[in-house]
């Protein structure tokens, strides 16, 4: 949009309402297109659960941090590279089929991990299947905003991106109704295959993108697709509007002079306007991954039993609420972002962020320093070949805590009363169900602990400050940002970043509990969180109510500073 980022506001909910009964093909095709959101979110959420249950039947993933880490990551990294490969596939070949390869690499997956043998195997599925998310995360919202009327183009952008937070809640649930299903955690990764296999079919009776169509010259389809989409009074007016934009944007690019990559690059780091929005735009998109949402949203019901809760199916039901926090802080922020501005719902959400963080820091620090002790006698009752080894050679003076952190991989079995002395045993399959026929509970991630319910409230609280500041507003912060010559190739710097920044995190949140302690994970996350509040107060400007061209003089004058309120005017 002309002037500034296309939002929804409330008068286009009720445009939305009003075009869909007189145009019913705009919702059918916003729906298709939205179903890659869905699934973008179902597989953010999926293995959090899942990987509850891959520990249980794979040793070799329950012994070992790097694989856990591995299995969850190796989606991230396939979502940078189908991220990548989705941009050029858009412009080449068009959004459409772009959609539907993204439908069949997902189904793909989920069909390799829901009948993996190993876990080796899961891993390539979840490449596979990586690779379909970052294909869609891109790709879906543009042929959305293309396919769709102006006036109601914002609502249904922001529906796709409510979509990412139902397919992350809906995940939670499936999660949950499988736990007591054989196969548990195939059921949960394969039925992904379901609605990808509905947006493919969906998306075969869909036309392209009519904006794709225009800048290849296909005039003719294009126009014939704004005619189903767009009312009969308001057609001419639309097709003459998107002439205009295509070829503004045509020319654009032949100002760059065919410089390809490389040239696009020198010559945007060569303009300051260019420099100052990208060291605010990556600097947005790095804080939302480096505060440590992905632990949350990746690791959930993993964190809830390292604060004392051992069952599964336990730690999955208490996952849900942080889910559905979420998915209502993206709801807020919709309402909240054009009232209390940008930089400010970010400054206030790491503010949130960094209280949260220390005090889960300060639980899980109660937590380990009163960790049951570990009863010399109650575990030679499992006999001396189930004793853990480490155990062994040091005697008396141990915790679940040391028992849990033990190199050779050892696990807790707690007293019928979970808070007295219990027996640390070698990990394996044999003591877990000695230990559970025993009616005693198995603890191989956290102790148990009467402090557990604060460690809950505390990522309840997390999420609540994050979702509705630095959850969606470093997105709106980099589509405005920068000169519109420049857009695409900052834009892509910035996705790069952050998907890059959220690998980092997946692949090394287990090995830094081990490393650090739960305590000291989270205090480091708290650190860099603070770090982040100083450089976005420094170095993010406040792009509210500003129109592109503002933004951008703004970036440019000689006495900027990101910290005042710029005055267009002055």
């Amino acid at each position: 949009m002309e002037g500034g980022i296309h939002k929804a506001e409330s008068t286009e909910f009720r445009d939305l309402l009003y075009l869909t009964s007189k145009q019913p093909f705009i919702l059918r095709l916003a729906f298709s297109a939205g179903i890659g959101g869905l699934l973008f979110g179902y597989d953010t959420g999926v293995i959090s659960g899942a990987l509850l249950y891959i520990r249980d039947d794979f040793e070799e993933v329950e012994k070992s941090t790097v694989l856990q880490e591995t299995i969850v990551s190796m989606a991230v990294a396939g979502a940078i590279v189908g991220a990548g490969a989705g941009g050029w596939m858009n412009d080449r070949f068009g959004r459409r089929p772009s959609i539907l390869i993204a439908d069949l690499l997902f189904l793909a997956g989920s069909l390799v991990m829901c009948f993996a043998p190993a876990p080796a195997v899961i891993i390539v599925g979840r490449v596979l299947v990586g690779l379909g998310v970052g294909m869609a995360s891109m790709t879906s919202p543009l042929y959305i905003s293309e396919a769709s009327p102006a006036r109601i183009r914002g609502a249904l952008v922001s529906t796709n991106g409510l979509l990412i937070t139902a397919g992350q809640f809906l995940s939670y649930l499936i999660n949950l109704a499988f736990t007591k299903v054989s196969g548990t955690w195939r059921w949960m990764l394969g039925v992904a295959g379901v609605p990808a296999l509905l947006q493919f079919l969906l998306m075969l009776a869909l036309p392209e993108s009519p904006r794709w169509l225009y800048r290849k010259d296909r005039k003719a389809e294009a126009e014939e697709i704004m005619r189903k989409v767009y009312p009969p009074d308001e057609v001419e007016g639309e097709i003459e509007a998107l002439r205009v934009s295509v070829e503004s944007d045509m020319a654009q690019e032949r100002s760059l002079g065919g410089a390809g990559l490389a040239g696009t690059l020198r010559k945007a780091l060569g303009s300051v306007v260019v420099r100052r929005g990208l060291t605010a735009g990556v600097l947005c998109q790095v804080a939302q991954q480096l505060v440590g949402i992905n632990t949350v949203m990746y690791y959930s019901p993993t964190i809830v039993q390292l604060a004392g809760f051992a069952s599964n199916s336990t730690a999955l039901a208490l996952s849900l609420v942080t889910s559905g926090l979420n998915a209502a802080g993206s709801v807020v922020s919709m309402f909240f972002v054009d009232k209390a501005g940008r930089r400010r719902l970010m400054l206030l959400s790491l503010a949130g962020i960094v209280a949260c963080l220390a005090m889960l820091s300060g639980v899980f620090f109660a937590v380990d320093s009163h960790a049951p002790e570990v009863s010399p006698a109650g575990t030679a009752l499992f006999g001396a070949n189930g004793t853990c080894p480490e155990f062994a050679g040091a005697g008396a003076g141990w915790t679940c805590t040391h028992c849990l952190r033990a190199a050779s991989g050892c696990g807790f079995c707690a007293d019928t009363d979970k808070l007295l002395p219990g027996a640390c045993l070698a990990a394996s399959d044999e003591a877990r169900r000695a230990c559970r026929g025993g009616r005693r509970e198995w603890y191989s991630r956290g102790c148990p602990s009467s402090f557990g319910w604060l460690a809950l409230v505390a990522l309840g609280a997390y999420i609540v400050s994050y979702s509705p500041g630095m959850g969606s507003v470093p997105w709106l912060i980099n589509s405005e940002v920068y000169p519109l010559r420049f857009r695409g190739i900052c834009g892509g710097i910035a996705a790069v970043a952050n998907w890059t920044s959220n690998l980092l995190v997946t692949q090394t949140f287990l090995s830094l509990t081990q490393a650090l302690g739960t305590a000291g994970t989270f205090l480091l996350f708290c650190g860099v969180s603070a770090a982040s509040f100083l450089l976005l107060f420094l170095l993010v400007p406040e792009t509210k109510g500003l129109q592109f061209e503002e933004v951008e003089q703004m970036l440019g004058s000689k006495d900027y500073k990101p910290w005042r309120k710029f005055d267009p005017k002055a």
